[in-house]
């Protein structure tokens, strides 16, 4: 991924598709301001899980802004997301992934037949705009994200490319991007400056899925070389902390994020059953506990990531795989209120079209926000019903 600022305003209008009454059950009147400070071990305050239909309308109010249908794709049609609600251009190639990745987190929990449909459509749009084999992307994580979010999109629509494409790219960063320095691991980018955990954490859950659906067992063996690595290397075993990145010397070089975080755990949520005896899923609830405890605030809120518009969406990505490990492994009750107390939050301070910011402790702008920022809120909002 690329880090990159971006600064504008504008007006945010309701596409006139919307109707009258989702227009009104998305509206939020300005509540009061809540701290963010104290980033200390935490008593989490009870809060609802916000009802199913709430976390449908989220995902509704978030296609009516941002959602762009630009044409046919053979039989089917292609789309995008705008990068914000001045709608003046699509989102960039990762954090589009991650949108439709967002996407497949709603369909998850509501089957809605809509959301199957624009899956199918927002991967027509990647395929249209870039193609079916990412090689002159030189950010490796950028292609392991697209994988992952083609491999989720198979298990949904039995699309043979989505899965062709999801194998073909993962296949391309493992001979450009694993090697023996530094024991293991991918490299970040084809420059092989660093090797980070936001390249090969979710390209070891990208592994197991591919191991799931091809039946090819070396995907299930590059996933836990994968993983070994990061324990050895990013891993922090008497915290739970995952760091961001190693460089060439071997020196750590970035802390903890949530969505690095989050995708360890997944990680270690996939690779349990097949490696009990490996304390896989002690790992995972480690790493969860690290996150509820020390990146939280002292309510139990998730933290602002907004050192550039880059970070602002890591939430979502947490989400998934949090609220999944917690389904998978019975937590609901460790971690089930704190999950919802995020989501719950998160809904609270939306702003007058139903969009949610990545900072859930005041109301979103009903003047700007962009595409990556307000996928957290619904990624949240719909995770929480896995479990």
């Amino acid at each position: 991924m690329k880090i990159s600022l971006r600064k504008s305003s504008a007006v945010l209008h309701l596409a006139a598709a919307l109707s009258l009454t989702l227009f009104a059950s998305c509206q939020k009147k300005e509540t009061a301001l809540q701290s963010l400070e104290g980033h200390t071990k935490n008593a989490v305050t009870a809060s609802a899980q916000p009802d199913r239909s709430e976390a449908k309308l989220a995902m509704q109010c978030y296609n009516n802004a941002f959602y762009n249908q630009y044409g046919t794709y053979g039989p089917s049609f292609k789309a995008y997301y705008y990068s914000d609600v001045t709608k003046s251009g699509r989102m960039d190639f990762w954090r589009q992934a991650e949108a439709i990745e967002t996407l497949i987190d709603a369909w998850n929990a509501n089957n809605d037949v809509d959301f199957k449909n624009k899956i199918q459509y927002l991967y027509n749009g990647m395929r249209d705009a870039y193609g079916l084999l990412w090689s002159n992307n030189k950010y490796n994580d950028d292609i392991i994200w697209g994988a992952l979010m083609c491999i989720r999109a198979f298990l949904i629509t039995n699309d043979g490319g989505m899965k062709d494409m999801a194998k073909n790219n993962f296949d391309l960063v493992w001979s450009l991007a694993w090697d023996s320095s530094l024991g293991g691991g991918l490299w970040w980018t084809t420059d092989k400056t660093t090797k980070n955990a936001c390249v090969n954490a979710p390209a070891a859950i990208c592994a197991m899925f591919l191991f799931y659906t091809t039946g090819e067992t070396a995907y299930r063996d590059k996933a836990k070389m994968i993983m070994d690595w990061m324990v050895n290397k990013l891993y922090v075993a008497s915290t739970g902390e995952v760091k961001g990145a190693m460089n060439a010397a071997g020196v750590i070089t970035e802390g903890a994020r949530t969505y690095t975080q989050g995708t360890f755990i997944g990680a270690c949520g996939e690779l349990h059953n097949y490696y009990p005896s490996d304390n896989w899923k002690a790992r995972g609830s480690k790493a969860m506990d690290y996150t509820k405890s020390v990146m939280c605030n002292a309510s139990g809120l998730l933290p602002d990531e907004y050192d550039t518009d880059d970070t602002q969406g890591f939430k979502s990505i947490f989400a998934r795989w949090a609220c999944k490990f917690t389904r998978d492994f019975g937590y609901q009750g460790v971690y089930g209120s704190w999950l919802n107390y995020n989501a719950a939050q998160a809904w609270t301070y939306r702003n007058s079209s139903g969009l949610m910011w990545a900072q859930w402790w005041r109301r979103t702008p009903d003047n700007y926000v962009n595409s990556f920022e307000t996928t957290c809120g619904v990624s949240m909002m719909n995770c929480v019903w896995l479990f």
